[in-house]
């Protein structure tokens, strides 16, 4: 009985593992997206500051483009945009993720317990 709850408790600690993976994965990912939207947010403050007469470029490959300053604050905004959507996102799914890591925790512990139980009767049968 103690092997059987043992292998069920080392695949859910594999599992569990996985899990914190994924939530390291998605932490990683939510911090790259902070940091872009902060370098979009000076980008905003700075083509705000322009006026018409000022001209605009935009690099594209090796290249600098002429681009209109509306355009150009009009592309800043959709990535903002995005940006924050993604961000909400990620947040939702890291929340998800600790929720399921935490019940997967409390199952984790009762395994253990159990696992614990089973030693001790097999301990007395001996």
């Amino acid at each position: 009985m103690a092997e059987a709850i043992q292998k069920k408790l080392k695949g859910e600690v594999e599992k569990y593992t996985q899990m914190q993976k994924d939530v390291s994965k998605g932490m990683s990912a939510r911090q790259k997206l902070e940091t872009q939207l902060a370098e979009n947010n000076i980008v905003k403050e700075e083509l705000d500051l322009l006026d018409i007469t000022n001209t605009v470029f935009k690099l594209i490959g090796p290249v600098l483009v002429k681009q209109d300053l509306d355009e150009a604050k009009a592309t800043v905004t959709k990535r903002l945009e995005y940006i924050n959507g993604e961000i909400q996102r990620y947040e939702s799914l890291l929340k998800d993720l600790e929720k399921k890591s935490e019940q997967h925790r409390e199952l984790l512990s009762s395994l253990q317990q159990e696992y614990q139980r089973a030693q001790g009767l097999a301990v007395g049968k001996v």
